[in-house]
């Protein structure tokens, strides 16, 4: 963000454009280096770069897929917050399920009710939808990202996962937010270990949560 916005302005939330992709790129960049600082290595961290995920963000907006819904939430007409979502991406589940794939806020507008109002309205788009549950992914050890998602109602289903970060194993853990009675059990247990590449765009997002602390 090269001028401020100010924290107290009113959040509105919309469908993200590509013309959003610097916006969300920051966001996403700065997000990751404010939030996972001590969780993932630094080296990593420090070599993300604003520019490079720009380009990717707007390759993956020209690819599109219908069911990938991006929200911006904005303030004065600037984005302070990004959202993702949409099927579940793995095979243990069915892809009735929904995906929070990331919810990043600016770091300047962690804790103003950004990310509140994106989870809000991810929330209740997918309930207009009928998504039975939301689910997402979290590192095990990011208490403020962890507090959050608890008080918006998700809880750890059991399923868990390690990503690897520049030779150093990451945990994540499941939360499901069910939307509606489950009509199944969810897993009581998923286990992997998943590799991650430089760009953070290889085997698996990088990670596949990732939602920053509002």
């Amino acid at each position: 963000m090269d001028v401020p916005v100010p924290a107290s302005a009113p959040v509105s939330v919309r469908q993200m454009t590509s013309a959003d992709c610097p916006a969300v790129a920051d966001i996403r960049v700065r997000g990751w280096q404010f939030a996972y600082a001590g969780l993932i290595p630094r080296s990593y961290l420090d070599a993300m770069d604003v520019a490079e995920d720009t380009e990717r963000c707007r390759e993956r907006h020209a690819r599109g897929d219908p069911a990938v819904v991006g929200l911006v939430a904005e303030r004065a007409g600037r984005p302070v917050g990004w959202a993702s979502f949409g099927p579940y991406r793995d095979s243990d589940l069915p892809p009735t399920d929904t995906e929070l794939y990331a919810l990043y806020v600016h770091p300047e507008h962690i804790g103003t009710g950004a990310g509140r109002a994106l989870m809000d309205a991810v929330l209740a788009r997918c309930a207009s939808a009928g998504a039975p549950c939301v689910r997402l992914w979290v590192l095990r050890d990011n208490a403020r990202a962890r507090r959050f998602y608890a008080r918006a109602g998700f809880e750890a289903d059991g399923a868990e996962e390690v990503f690897e970060v520049h030779g150093a194993p990451v945990p994540e853990v499941r939360l499901t937010l069910w939307l509606r009675a489950p009509s199944r059990p969810a897993p009581s247990r998923l286990c992997r270990w998943l590799k991650l590449g430089p760009s953070g765009e290889g085997t698996t997002t990088a990670p596949r949560s990732g939602p920053t602390p509002r």
